[in-house]
């Protein structure tokens, strides 16, 4: 996991080849302009999606992971919560793997959480379980869907 703010992104831009692509795009585009849904920024290997979210409790909070794609997730108008556990720490699965939608849902309580603000990012790599919408009301978010092996 890496947490940082658009402004600052040019050390993460190196940790993945589509990386530089992303952020600049994510530099230069208004988020809050982009239509609810998919905007591709490299096709399948990269896209963003600006999503309308209700938050939950941290109670209510679900763990989540990926294996095909890194997430990169920025609150828009508002400030967002996550909790976040190791895949290894990560207990029994809630809901197997979903090849498609490539995501896993696990029974684990939420323990570790941390809040950002418009204007900051976080990553969350496969080995990342991670619950998102914390403690938001409702809220703009975008999630950047990255190909691990673009």
């Amino acid at each position: 996991m890496i947490v940082g703010t658009i402004t600052n992104s040019e050390r993460v831009e190196g940790a993945h080849p589509l990386f530089k692509k992303v952020f600049a795009f994510l530099r230069e585009h208004e988020l809050a302009a982009l239509p609810l849904g998919r905007t591709d920024i490299e096709g399948e290997r990269a896209y963003v999606k600006v999503e309308e979210v209700r938050g939950r409790s941290r109670e209510q909070a679900v763990y989540e992971r990926h294996e095909r794609y890194v997430d990169i997730q920025l609150p828009m108008t508002g400030r967002e919560s996550y909790g976040w556990k190791s895949f290894g720490r990560l207990g029994a699965e809630k809901i197997p793997y979903d090849k498609e939608k490539d995501i896993v849902f696990y029974e684990d309580e939420v323990e570790r959480v941390f809040t950002l603000e418009p204007g900051d990012f976080v990553v969350f790599f496969p080995e990342d379980g991670h619950a998102p919408c914390i403690d938001c009301g409702t809220l703009r978010k975008a999630v950047v869907k990255v190909l691990i092996e673009p």
